[in-house]
């Protein structure tokens, strides 16, 4: 359990402040250091290199260096190095989690969730690390073979966000890892430490130096572009929103790099009148309150049956107010801030908007006093299509009703939108559910659940949401390629 401040000093005092560079800790080449804030409070918990872009060009070169011997060391050293990392973050979940709620806000039992997920990517990839295929087949008109073999892609750039600090590298890191990719990875610059953490652990565990090399910075474009245009890197694979993946996909076409894009989402909540009005609430508030709302699987329009919408939103209405506000390592709290002033300015603008054009606040609707970005939970129905909320990511405790009259008006709404991350539905009728799950154009759907992310299932979406998938089966697959051999016999 958390105890204190004491405790606070043990944990940043634990973490390297540096550059992790072909193996080794290091000031930023400027000699420029980045203040990390906690959130809740303002306060600068701690300060951390502020790389150049020189430094991110000898990252890639320690990184390309070791790639020749990583790709050929043996899967079965790769499964046991992942496995080792796992277990080093199980051990170690309370001191990770308390480093995580501190620089980034999130209350300690979702910060020890997300750590306990964090650490089964690196389990499944251990296993998956043995499990890389070709084939060897007789071609179709006889007289030769067909062989394939699949071999790493090579150099990576991982560019991760500050929402989940030490879930998105461990989504990149460990397939990357087991397929035999060498990597360099920029974490947000408001959330650095969990990434210099989960690299420590990485050495601790056995990572050869140079496979993994961490450059942490307060000007992302600066560092990451020379590195996507070096012939050196061979992949990029980004979280983040969607405005700054087409920039980085702009930048990655001059060496046609293969390209992995985590993006926006405007994720639809849909209700139906047969829902279980109990089951639908609950799963409203983990698919709209988990990580505060600053999520891109947040629940960001809740599309609910005309019949019902009074029950569903007065209930919803009653547990968003119900939730305790404080900062995350209080006991007992579910909302912590959100991660800086200007979200929580973006977050107020919406909801005003909302206001302006005739929607009508139930509960919540403005910023709390005090230190730290904290913003009140808040459900607002009568929602128009002209209120920004409406089409826009909220990314905070904001959740806005639309009611429908039918199955088709309830998935031409959840469907008209850019983004196609991922959509929830609610129904007892499981024709209807299966119907209406595939007329959803997401790349994920959480039938009769409010969470869906397992690191045993592939992670991703279609439309501007991006494209490729992160863990499952198919999250290896986006580190290998495939060389195919034509055998004459």
């Amino acid at each position: 359990m958390y105890a204190g401040r004491m405790i606070e000093s043990d944990v940043l005092n634990a973490v390297p402040k540096g550059l992790l560079i072909g193996g080794a800790w290091r000031e930023a080449s400027g000699g420029g250091v980045l203040a990390v804030e906690d959130p809740a409070t303002g306060e600068v918990i701690a300060e951390v290199a502020d790389g150049t872009p020189e430094d991110a060009l000898a990252a890639l070169s320690a990184a390309a260096d070791a790639q020749e011997a990583w790709a050929r060391s043996a899967p079965r050293e790769r499964g046991e190095i992942l496995r080792r990392v796992y277990e080093l973050m199980v051990s170690r979940i309370d001191e990770l989690a308390l480093l995580m709620t501190l620089e980034m806000g999130k209350s300690l039992p979702e910060s020890r969730g997300e750590i306990a997920y964090s650490a089964e990517f690196f389990r499944w990839f251990s296993e998956e690390a043995v499990r890389v295929h070709g084939r060897y087949m007789v071609a179709p008109a006889g007289g030769g073979r067909l062989l394939t073999m699949k071999q790493p892609v090579g150099p990576c750039v991982f560019v991760t966000p500050w929402n989940f600090p030490s879930a998105m590298g461990a989504r990149k890191i460990a397939p990357a890892v087991a397929a035999g990719c060498t990597m360099v990875v920029k974490p947000a610059e408001q959330t650095p430490l969990s990434m210099l953490a989960l690299a420590g652990i990485a050495m601790e565990a056995g990572l050869p130096d140079g496979v993994l090399n961490v450059v942490t910075t307060s000007r992302a474009g600066d560092v990451v572009e020379p590195l996507l245009r070096d012939p050196r890197t061979r992949k990029l694979s980004f979280t983040g929103s969607t405005e700054v993946g087409r920039r980085l996909i702009e930048q990655s076409a001059e060496q046609v790099l293969r390209v992995s894009m985590e993006l926006g989402g405007n994720a639809p909540f849909l209700v139906f009148e047969d829902a279980d009005l109990d089951a639908a609430v609950e799963g409203a508030m983990l698919a709209k309150m988990r990580n505060v709302g600053e999520a891109c699987t947040a629940a960001n329009r809740f599309l609910v049956a005309e019949t019902i919408a009074e029950q569903f939103t007065g209930r919803l209405a009653e547990r968003m107010a119900a939730q305790k506000i404080g900062h995350g390592t209080s006991d007992g709290v579910q909302v912590g801030p959100l991660i800086d002033e200007p979200a929580r300015e973006k977050v107020q603008q919406l909801v005003d908007d909302a206001v302006s054009h005739g929607a009508q606040l139930l509960t919540g609707g403005s910023a709390i006093d005090g230190p730290g970005w904290f913003y009140a939970p808040t459900v607002i129905t009568n929602v128009p299509a002209k209120a920004r909320i409406a089409s826009e990511e909220i990314f905070g405790p904001v959740a806005p009703v639309i009611t429908f009259k039918d199955e088709q008006h309830a998935i031409a709404l959840a469907n008209a939108t850019e983004y196609g991350l991922i959509a929830y539905l609610y129904t007892k009728d499981l024709q209807r559910g299966l119907r209406v799950t595939e007329a959803l154009q997401a790349g994920m759907v959480g039938l009769t659940r409010g969470i869906v992310s397992n690191p045993a299932a592939p992670f991703g979406g279609v439309k501007q949401s991006g494209y490729g998938r992160e863990g499952g089966f198919e999250g290896i697959e986006e580190y290998l390629e495939t060389k195919y051999v034509a055998v004459a016999l």
